[in-house]
């Protein structure tokens, strides 16, 4: 994807933690949807999502309601979250299905605003300053810190190796 495109996210994403006041890990999401008014659904009997969807978005009466699967641990339950707040909080556009528009945990997003989402979740539920400013450096470490799955935590270790080889953190004054 473009660099102008994962600066944007990553950028909201930076945003949304000093606007939602997160000061601790792992990031919990029940005050900021509260404060939102984003409602959180777990899809428990698997009616509504189909077996390859992870979340989704909906409006009714003017509200965002995110929708998770419940048969995703509840880490992947995590990164959903995070995911569709990314898509809220970047205002992507609704598409036309009847549940709003679905996403998923997709490692090689198609779209930009899919690969956004990705992006945002990561940034929010591991932020790499923070963990960089931690001494952080294991999968485990971050996956057990940030509550996140194996799989997330690492590909974060895999990029924070790549930021301190570079020497790439507190470059961007939303990282103070």
């Amino acid at each position: 994807m473009n660099y102008p495109v994962y600066k944007e996210a990553r950028a909201a994403a930076w945003r949304f933690l000093i606007e939602n006041l997160v000061t601790e890990l792992p990031v919990s999401f029940s005050t900021i949807c509260l404060r939102s008014g984003i409602r959180i659904y777990q899809d428990t009997a698997c009616t509504y999502l189909m077996p390859e969807e992870h979340g989704a978005t909906f409006l009714q009466n003017g509200c965002y309601n995110i929708l998770v699967s419940g048969r995703d641990s509840l880490e992947d339950q995590r990164f959903t979250i995070a995911h569709e707040l990314g898509h809220i909080f970047m205002r992507h556009p609704m598409n036309g299905s009847s549940l709003g528009r679905t996403f998923g945990i997709c490692h090689h997003p198609v779209s930009p605003e899919e690969y956004q989402a990705e992006r945002f979740a990561m940034d929010i539920l591991a932020p790499a300053c923070v963990l960089w400013a931690l001494d952080v450096r294991s999968a485990e470490d971050i996956a057990r810190i940030c509550r996140v799955s194996p799989k997330v935590a690492s590909y974060r270790a895999g990029r924070l190796r790549e930021l301190r080889k570079r020497n790439r953190f507190l470059t961007d004054p939303l990282e103070f």
